[in-house]
């Protein structure tokens, strides 16, 4: 998770990435519905300004949890600003990841990497920490820009999670984007 030689979205342009534009684009519930059900240990790892974090939340009703992980303590702070007082408050752990380490040692039922895989400049390590952090069977949904990322890109990313112990449950259609759904395990 190193800022080093990567291009991260900025604290200050955080409203861009959580608007009714997106939603309506990018719609969190129709994308992660079919995964997460009420009581499950969740991860949104790069959870920015909570975009997708929010709904997950709410998706695990009262008895779930979900951690909110970013390298930018700006962008969990926003995230902690938006559940303040409500009662998603207590749902949501927020987690600093570290420069090239997420750093969790909590068992999680799905991981969101949304947008973000692409700036992660050791993919064999983190895999290999996401396998660590996934319970045995669990499901990880990867979803990349195609703008950032080129078919070719994808796939090499696709195999680096496989070397870690991942296997493609499908490839499910996100909006203008490249995605594919993993799972702990053989299939």
């Amino acid at each position: 998770m190193s800022k080093n030689n990567i291009s991260l979205c900025p604290v200050e342009s955080a409203g861009g990435l959580d608007n009714s534009i997106r939603r309506w684009v990018q719609n969190p519930r129709k994308i992660l519905g079919p995964y997460i059900t009420e009581g499950m240990r969740v991860m949104d790892v790069g959870c920015g300004p909570g975009f997708f974090t929010i709904e997950m939340a709410r998706m695990v009703g009262k008895s779930g949890r979900v951690i909110a992980s970013d390298v930018q303590e700006g962008m969990l702070q926003i995230v902690k600003e938006k559940v303040k007082g409500t009662e998603l408050d207590g749902r949501i752990l927020l987690h600093k990841c570290g420069e090239d380490k997420i750093g969790v040692s909590a068992s999680v039922d799905f991981v969101l990497l949304f947008y973000m895989v692409h700036e992660v400049p050791d993919k064999e390590r983190f895999f290999n920490e996401i396998g660590t952090i996934v319970k045995p069977q669990g499901k990880v949904l990867i979803v990349e820009p195609p703008f950032h990322v080129s078919k070719s890109a994808f796939e090499a990313t696709v195999e680096k999670a496989g070397d870690a112990g991942f296997v493609i449950v499908e490839r499910p259609r996100v909006f203008f984007s490249r995605a594919v759904l993993l799972r702990k395990g053989s299939v």
